[in-house]
């Protein structure tokens, strides 16, 4: 059976890219790693990014090398990584998105 895999880009980024939707289980960690396998412990759908180490609130989330958020909660390796734990230090109204859609929330179209 194939394992589940998920892309990390610098070694030193705190999340991974889902290369496919995932599911509670091992995953292979491919790219720019610092460990073979991750145990992913929810769904996370495909695109999405994936803790490959516990994020304290508070902390930085990199990928591709660069801060792209801070944690508003605790996160635990194999979780999933967005908008419900993290916000975006490039895009204010990140928090005002969809969890699944990215659409606004904050606007009432009529």
């Amino acid at each position: 059976m194939k394992m589940q895999a998920i892309f990390q880009v610098e070694m030193k980024d705190n999340v991974a890219t889902a290369l496919e939707p995932l599911t509670p289980g091992p995953a292979e960690v491919k790219g720019d790693r610092r460990t073979d396998s991750v145990a992913v412990l929810e769904n996370i759908p495909i695109g999405h990014k994936v803790a490959v180490n516990n994020i304290t609130s508070g902390d930085e989330i990199m990928k591709y090398g660069v801060v792209i958020g801070r944690a508003t909660r605790d996160i635990k390796r194999g979780q999933w990584v967005h908008l419900h734990c993290m916000c975006s230090i490039y895009d204010e109204r990140s928090s005002h998105l969809d969890l699944y859609t990215g659409a606004p929330c904050d606007i009432k179209y009529e």
